[in-house]
């Protein structure tokens, strides 16, 4: 009776598709700062990792590149947060081991593994997931398992964005654009 639940639950759920809204979130990184997923996407993509394990072959692999490509995130003024189930201790000390410049997020309950549906059934694990989520927290691409160890996909996934002076300057070159940032008296 155990195994049809499991498929069934397996199958019913919501994980985030491309063109979805992802769930908004206010999680912890191992240094305890905060990062909002609404607040982040103003700033430029977000690429959400989940992965399973600190210190596994593939989890190294794939956050070893994330690490060496995170020039390349930058430049399209992506972030990365890197998340597993493995407790803060843990993640602190592989985020070190790999000199990784991005945040690394504990989520040892399972609460941003399950609101993504990542979860893998029985054990507490996350899959391994990456989600690249863009302006108003739309999903620009998902990608799972070993496609998700190579953070090219990912990376290319990113809009290209015009840093806020360029876009601030075009408004003032053209005297186009809206009312936002205005004072009361001079908007028509």
């Amino acid at each position: 009776m155990l195994i049809p639940t499991l498929v069934a639950g397996f199958l019913a759920g919501a994980t985030p598709q491309m063109g979805d809204v992802a769930p908004d979130f206010t999680v912890e990184d191992t240094a305890g700062k905060s990062y909002t997923l609404s607040e982040m996407v103003k700033q430029g993509p977000v690429i959400l990792a989940f992965f399973p394990k600190a210190f596994t072959g593939g989890c190294t692999r794939e956050l070893s590149a994330y690490r060496d490509r995170y020039a390349d995130v930058e430049k399209l003024q992506g972030q990365v947060l890197a998340v597993s189930t493995d407790d803060k201790e843990a993640l602190a000390k592989f985020k070190e081991s790999l000199k990784a410049q991005f945040p690394f997020i504990p989520d040892p309950d399972a609460k941003l593994t399950n609101l993504y549906d990542v979860k893998t059934p029985v054990l507490k694990l996350a899959n391994r997931y990456t989600f690249v989520i863009g302006e108003e927290r739309k999903v620009l691409k998902v990608e799972s398992g070993k496609d998700a160890i190579d953070p090219n996909g990912a990376i290319v996934s990113c809009p290209i964005r015009k840093p806020k002076a360029d876009a601030d300057a075009a408004v003032k070159e053209t005297g186009k654009g809206t009312d936002a940032g205005k004072s009361p008296d001079t908007k028509k």
